[in-house]
């Protein structure tokens, strides 16, 4: 595994969980590492832990065993992920609707961030994030539950690119939309990762998806990575459902 100069390092990743008090191994031993600006796809079945995996690195599973290192920080298990990584880590969800506070409107979901780590001119940062997901800026005085799927999901990626990250982590972020929106949403994607030079990677079960997406991938079966392969080695029509 190629670690030097690594946007993300994971190692011997493992996390459980208690069911009925009895612990489940989620992710066992998980290793990989994504190089920066690169798209590396984690991808299997449901259930196999590759979204748990994202979870740990974004920081919203904290308990975990192993090593998590961002761009040469080690994230430490139990805690919150604060100061500059919290900003340069950021995550789209699988459902745009369920990510978005439905009584707030979309300036104010896009502007609590901004003012949290207190970045001043929080209405045309705002104007400016929307424009580059293709929305316009008066999109912000509407709710959720007033735009569409694909506009939820262009809101719910402005607010991740609003504290300019370094590495985006996507959760099947077209999974729960309509297939006529699905490449748009990609292809906006792609080419916010060109104009950012973020690193990504993508949780998928869709062959397609990964193809049009990155460049490396691990698959995952039973919370354990089976194989790190490229988009050359991926297999023709394959789905990992």
């Amino acid at each position: 595994m190629t670690s030097s100069g690594a946007a993300l390092v994971v190692e011997d990743l493992r996390i459980s969980f208690n069911r009925e008090g009895t612990p489940v191994a989620a992710v066992r031993g998980a290793s990989f590492s994504v190089q920066p600006g690169e798209s590396f796809g984690l991808v299997g079945p449901s259930g196999c832990g590759k979204s748990t995996v994202l979870r740990a690195i974004a920081g919203l599973q904290r308990d975990w065993a192993g090593r998590i290192t961002v761009y040469g920080e080690n994230l430490t298990s139990g805690a919150r992920i604060t100061g500059r990584l919290r900003r340069d880590i950021q995550m789209v969800f699988q459902d745009p609707y369920g990510s978005l506070h439905p009584r707030h409107r979309v300036g104010r979901i896009l502007g609590e961030p901004l003012r949290v780590h207190g970045i001043e001119n929080v209405d045309r940062r705002i104007a400016e994030v929307l424009s580059q997901v293709g929305l316009d800026p008066t999109m912000a005085r509407r709710y959720p539950h007033e735009l569409s799927g694909g506009q939820r999901q262009r809101v719910a990626i402005a607010r991740a690119l609003l504290l300019r990250p370094k590495v985006l982590l996507l959760d099947e972020p077209t999974s729960a939309l309509d297939v006529s929106v699905q490449a748009e949403i990609l292809n906006l994607l792609n080419d916010l990762k060109d104009a950012h030079g973020m690193t990504f990677i993508l949780v998928s079960h869709d062959r397609d998806v990964i193809a049009h997406m990155c460049s490396r991938g691990a698959r995952m079966e039973g919370g354990t990575i089976r194989e790190v392969f490229d988009r050359s080695r991926l297999p023709a029509g394959a789905q990992f459902t």
